[in-house]
């Protein structure tokens, strides 16, 4: 057995080394062929081309392997949805994500037939590892892309007043919403980085033509952060009904930290209820042993002896 394992693993290597030589240099080196010189002269100086951006090629494997999936048109737009929530937007991410869950299940598979024998010496138990590396490696990709879409809602949450104070100073300056969510998203590069590109990305829809209605929508779609639902609610309301946009925007911005505040007043309130079982499980016994210790001891020296004493 130990054989066979070893040659489907050498075979797997030497078939992963070929195909990552043939990609990154026979196919390379045949489009030079082709192109022929490298670069063009002009006035006796050589004019350096760009690098081209270097093939993954565990990308491009795991690709491939999402494309061979029989995948349903509703499984791939659910996915696709949650890509994009998480901030990856590449027409190939659902296919390499597919591919990512195909090979980490054969690998925790592999890795679990190798070391089962180590783990466990019950049969009934090997197979228990077996059937669970094989779900953990499938179901884990998509946990962890969860944890994305949620940890990226929550940092869109947190910039979100500061977006919207930027706002309302922009509009109060006399532009229009358009320019000041073009300038809004250029203002925080590099302090909100997730707000900054879903901002460009309805600035880049607009000037495409779409009406702003539909790319504000299409905002909270993509990010499915309930707050961004709101400000897009409220900015259609103003636009279609002629309220003051800076004024509406002024108010949320209230509210939302008003909000925030009452949160964070309402974990506090929480932290001593969840603090009894810790406390009852953890810092009591603990307390126990040192306070009353010393005193038991004394008793288990002392006192029982006398009480079988007085019985004799």
């Amino acid at each position: 057995m130990a054989l066979i394992v070893a040659a489907v693993l050498f075979t797997f290597l030497m078939g992963a080394i070929t195909v990552f030589g043939y990609r990154r240099y026979a196919r390379p080196g045949r489009v030079y062929d082709r192109l022929g010189a490298p670069a063009a002269e002009t006035g006796g100086e050589l004019i350096e081309l760009p690098d081209a951006p270097k093939e993954n090629v565990f990308v491009r494997i795991t690709q491939q392997i999402g494309e061979k999936m029989p995948i349903s048109p509703q499984d791939i737009s659910l996915t696709k949805r949650y890509l994009v929530a998480a901030g990856l937007r590449s027409e190939t991410a659902a296919r390499v994500f597919y591919g990512i869950k195909v090979v980490a299940c054969v690998v925790l598979l592999v890795l679990a037939f190798l070391f089962r024998d180590s783990l466990t010496a019950n049969g009934i138990l090997r197979n228990v590892i077996l059937i669970a590396a094989g779900l953990v490696g499938y179901f884990g990709p998509g946990l962890v892309l969860e944890k994305m879409v949620e940890a990226r809602q929550e940092r869109l949450r947190l910039s979100l007043p500061d977006a919207l104070d930027l706002l309302v100073v922009c509009v109060e300056a006399g532009l229009g919403l358009d320019q000041a969510i073009a300038n809004v998203s250029q203002e925080l590069k590099l302090t909100h980085k997730e707000i900054s590109e879903e901002l460009g990305l309805v600035t880049l829809e607009m000037r495409a033509g779409t009406r702003r209605a539909d790319a504000l929508r299409s905002l909270a779609d993509r990010t499915g952060e309930g707050e961004l639902r709101k400000l897009v609610a409220i900015l259609i309301q103003a636009d279609r009904f002629g309220v003051s946009v800076a004024e509406s925007l002024r108010t949320h911005s209230d509210f939302m930290r008003v909000r925030r505040r009452q949160e964070a007043e309402e974990r506090a309130a929480k932290v001593g209820v969840k603090l009894v079982f810790p406390i009852f499980f953890l810092i009591l016994p603990s307390m126990m042993v040192v306070s009353a210790g010393p005193g038991l001891l004394q008793v288990f020296k002392y006192l029982f002896p006398m009480m079988r004493n007085f019985g004799k």
